[in-house]
């Protein structure tokens, strides 16, 4: 019989999964104390989901302590287009462009457990996308996927940094692959130097200068001195967009879900400034958008044109 680590794989790739690695759990390590100091120093700004979890994130053994391998998983998402193909000066995220990530990711997550289980019927096994209290950047890195770049965000050698993590734990033992050892970012600073709000130093991320926080997971009005969002109104790019693995190694995603909505591509300035929350309701019906809601979009716009 075929080797079940290879033939998870194999299945991986042809339910368009880009990237997949497997990798041993393990507790207590040096990512759990960056967590507990990042949270120290707040800077996971309102975010207190994830106060409430750390202990889990920070071992996933008291999340799942019957789990014994971790399949790490990788779709990439990029679209082909730029903030500069929108016809209005607001600028979205481009993850943001066509359908919610999470529905599609945990689909095929749970595609492949169902195919795991053909094999090993009485398998437990958890489908983790974004919500989950694990830790899937170094995760993904502990499987060989890449590495953690100075901006936070997983890069790989194959698709730069614009990637949907997942990750599939199961209480089975499989074959693991290497770690990811070398930090390929090297001297670069390119998207430290970027970001318009200095919201990082390398490898770590002050949520409360962000903008794709304060645009998305922040409630209500902004902090005086951090009301500038420069032009977005739904996350920020700019230090993907900025990193020279992205420049170099994007690949279009052959994915129709993740290409831009008409709506998204050909709004203007006005038809932002005056939707109604119907408009906005259609426009972004099984997006992530709706992460925000209406109200929040509409703050979005109203503070970049104030600080026009």
């Amino acid at each position: 019989m075929p080797n079940l680590s290879h033939l998870i794989k194999e299945k991986a790739i042809e339910l368009g999964i880009q990237k997949i690695g497997i990798t041993e759990p393990e507790s207590g390590n040096k990512h759990k104390e960056a967590l507990n100091t990042w949270l120290y120093k707040k800077y996971h700004a309102s975010m207190e989901w994830i106060v409430k979890r750390k202990h889990e994130r920070g071992d996933i053994f008291q999340y799942f302590p019957e789990v014994q391998s971790i399949i790490s998983l990788g779709v990439n998402y990029y679209s082909g287009y730029t903030q500069n193909d929108l016809k209005s000066d607001y600028k979205l995220s481009n993850y943001a462009w066509g359908d919610d990530y999470h529905d599609s990711i945990k689909s095929k997550g749970f595609h492949l457990l169902h195919y795991i289980k053909e094999f090993s019927p009485d398998v437990k096994g958890i489908v983790c996308v974004d919500t989950s209290p694990i830790m899937e950047k170094p995760i993904a890195q502990k499987a060989g996927l890449g590495w953690q770049g100075k901006h936070t965000n997983l890069i790989t050698q194959d698709y730069g940094s614009w990637l949907f993590l997942g990750a599939i734990l199961l209480d089975i033992p499989l074959d693991y692959d290497k770690p990811f050892e070398d930090d390929l970012c090297g001297s670069c600073t390119a998207c430290i130097d970027a970001c318009p709000t200095q919201a990082l130093e390398p490898n770590i991320l002050d949520a409360r200068k962000c903008i794709s926080y304060l645009s998305i997971e922040h409630r209500g009005k902004f902090p005086q001195q951090q009301n500038n969002l420069h032009d977005w109104i739904y996350g920020c790019d700019i230090c993907q967009e900025v990193c020279p693995w992205n420049k170099k190694y994007s690949v279009v995603t052959s994915a129709q879900s993740f290409q831009p909505r008409e709506g998204i591509l050909h709004a203007t300035n006005q038809d932002w400034n005056e939707m109604n929350e119907d408009g906005f309701r259609t426009l972004f019906k099984k997006s992530p958008v709706k992460r925000t809601k209406f109200v929040g979009l509409k703050r979005n716009i109203n503070q970049n044109n104030i600080n026009e």
